[in-house]
């Protein structure tokens, strides 16, 4: 229930876009920004997170996340402009790092060998749930009420998660007294991440010959050298660089980024092509997504565990060039199409190699990493995944946005060919970069 609330987040919001736009004004930018912002700082901050749970204990830290959760999603939903709403998805985030990073090193900790290859899967695809449960249950409240209780309906998720720990969690973790909380880390990730970010969003209105495109631009990237300096020089750094020497660790993380940028760029531009050009509902666009998720579900504990025992290689390399394929026929998608023989068959191929991928590459990260740098290990992995949703959006909105700063057709079809070509250069890195462990 922990992770799946910061995933279904992650994935619900993108059928409340056009209603929020709607209802508070602005175009893609804000749309991009209601995303982003969330997983700005849900990406930069889940490493500091992780720390602060060896400082004070991951039960503590847990409670406090998800009840800052809680209240972040009220003030989302409360948020009377697109302003305030993009400042408390900022805080949603913020909360999502702190209670998000214990899941997976628990796994790592309790499981080993097929085992932990099986867990993994297992744990992927009930995080995987959130894209059934997020747009199902977002386009029913949007199509029936509003796009506010989509932040609404966190509160009771958030209550009853919290009831959950206090009766199941023994409070018995006295913390990492020698654990030290990397604040100037953290800042530095998010300002260094949020420059680029800034500037890839808000150029398309402004042009690069802005000073308020081209300075934060330029000043994100020193900050993002600074902060990979920073990271060298500190005693107990949030992103020990130290783990990138390991090979399979760092190919696995490289390819972690194209394809989770893909599957971002894919769901934000497909839900938005549905409604905004192809008349969809908001409940109809979250029905489209439901084959990706059973796929998934049915496959994934299946795919973990047949790379633990023949590698994952193959796995990580045939999975996304699978999903690079399927996606070549939405670009070719116009209003009007044939769900039925156009975009469903690809979705269900999408998911096939989608579950190829997941599950091994998480194995493949902890397993490099080894049982003492599983806990980090999983953390760096999953701070990739949201930075390369965060960055996917923002680099494809920049290269698609119009002049009116609406997404229209020939702009939808450049985004499927990018993210076609982005998860299939992942597929390649897997193929020449993973090598697979012998079994022990």
């Amino acid at each position: 229930m922990g992770s799946s609330i910061v995933f279904v987040d992650g994935s619900v919001v993108n059928v409340a876009l056009p209603a929020i736009q709607r209802d508070v004004g602005g175009g893609l930018a804000l749309q991009q920004w209601v995303v982003d912002a969330y997983l700005l700082t849900l990406g930069a901050l889940l490493l500091v997170g992780g720390s602060l749970g060896d400082l004070f204990g991951a039960r503590r830290m847990f409670l406090i996340g998800i009840v800052s959760f809680g209240i972040a999603s009220v003030l989302c939903a409360a948020a009377p402009d697109g302003t305030t709403l993009i400042l408390a998805r900022g805080l949603q985030g913020i909360a999502g790092a702190i209670l998000t990073p214990a899941g997976l090193a628990v796994i790592a900790a309790n499981f080993s060998g097929e085992e932990r290859g099986a867990a993994v899967g297992s744990w992927t695809a009930w995080t995987g749930v959130s894209f059934v449960i997020g747009p199902l249950v977002g386009g029913w409240l949007i199509t029936h009420g509003s796009w506010r209780w989509v932040f609404l309906i966190n509160v009771p998720i958030a209550i009853a998660t919290a009831a959950l720990v206090l009766y199941a969690v023994p409070a018995r973790e006295p913390g990492n007294e020698r654990a030290r909380v990397d604040v100037v880390g953290g800042v530095l990730c998010v300002l260094g991440l949020g420059g680029p970010v800034f500037a890839l969003i808000e150029e398309p209105r402004r042009g690069w010959g802005d000073p308020l495109i081209f300075a934060p631009f330029a000043g994100g990237l020193a900050l993002l050298v600074l902060f990979v300096w920073w990271e060298r020089h500190h005693p107990q750094p949030m992103l020990p660089l130290r783990l990138f020497a390991k090979r399979n660790f760092t190919v696995a993380n490289v390819e972690t980024l194209t394809v989770y940028a893909a599957l971002s760029t894919l769901t934000f531009f497909l839900v938005l092509f549905l409604q905004q050009l192809a008349g969809y509902s908001a409940l109809r666009s979250g029905l489209v997504l439901v084959p990706i998720t059973i796929v998934m579900f049915l496959l994934s504990p299946r795919v973990g565990r047949l790379s633990m025992r023949h590698g994952p290689r193959i796995f990580m390399g045939a999975g996304p060039l699978l999903t690079g394929v399927s996606l070549i026929p939405l670009a070719r998608l116009k209003p009007g199409f044939d769900y039925w023989w156009e975009l469903l068959p690809w979705l269900l191929l999408f998911a096939v190699g989608l579950a190829m991928i997941v599950a091994p590459l998480t194995s493949t990260v902890l397993a490099d990493a080894g049982e003492r740098d599983s806990g980090i290990a999983s953390g760096v992995n999953n701070a990739i995944a949201r930075v390369a949703g965060l960055l996917g959006i923002a680099v494809v909105g920049a290269a698609i946005a119009g002049a009116d700063n609406r997404l229209d057709l020939p702009g939808f079809r450049r985004a499927m060919w990018i993210t076609a070509a982005l998860v299939g250069t992942g597929g390649i890195i897997g193929l020449a970069g993973i090598r697979n462990r012998r079994p022990a």
